[in-house]
């Protein structure tokens, strides 16, 4: 009877010994197929994010020089027509971020700055220029950094860059809707996200 005793106790301790490792196994696994999922995401999301917009001015550009102890003057000047493309972009392939599966954590370490490029288009009419004052190369580099200036304060002003945030955003939100789908957490400046609200307190 002792024997029997013993021997069922044996095998039940196998028993549970076994199913113990397997649950363990199985979780193990399950998280190995989590932090996957996860880093594919992450490489999905790891794309750059490009905002677009156009932006238009016209000005004119009058310049003029004095000869002879002031007494002469030579003038130039231009209407300038100014198209300009301009692309606010995050490149997301530069996110930093860390996985920690011992805890279930997705931890953004980093997202980058956002990239302000200006493509002018710069039209010259009505252009008038006195023999001794001629638009030269020197006018047309000073021009270009004048309009990129302008244009710049323009983009400052206008909704383009929160337009560029919300998207960056909308990126980021889909790696916290994976994970809090499968019940880990994000966190970004050792704060957790726990809403896609909270992407859009964060001061980028």
């Amino acid at each position: 009877m002792k024997k029997f005793l013993l021997g069922a106790i044996v095998v039940l301790l196998i028993v549970f010994g076994y199913r113990y490792y397997d649950n363990r196994q199985t979780e193990r696994e399950q998280l190995e197929q989590n932090s996957q999922l996860i880093q594919e995401q992450i490489k999905n999301v790891g794309k750059l994010v490009v905002t677009e917009g156009n932006f238009s001015q016209v000005w004119s550009y009058k310049d003029s020089k004095k000869f002879y102890l002031d007494v002469f003057s030579a003038r130039k000047k231009a209407l300038i027509v100014v198209n300009a493309k301009v692309t606010v972009s995050y490149d997301l392939s530069e996110l930093e971020t860390e996985i920690d599966e011992e805890n279930k954590r997705v931890i953004i370490k980093s997202i980058p700055k956002e990239e302000l490029n200006i493509y002018p288009d710069i039209q010259y009419y009505d252009v008038t220029q006195d023999y001794l004052n001629q638009f030269e190369a020197s006018d047309y580099n000073t021009i270009k950094k004048k309009v990129s200036a302008s244009i710049r304060k323009k983009v400052e002003g206008s909704t383009i860059k929160s337009n560029a945030q919300n998207r960056l955003i909308s990126e980021l939100s889909k790696i916290y809707i994976l994970t809090n789908s499968m019940g880990w957490t994000l966190e970004y400046n050792d704060m957790p996200v726990n809403s896609q609200k909270d992407f859009s307190d964060i001061k980028l």
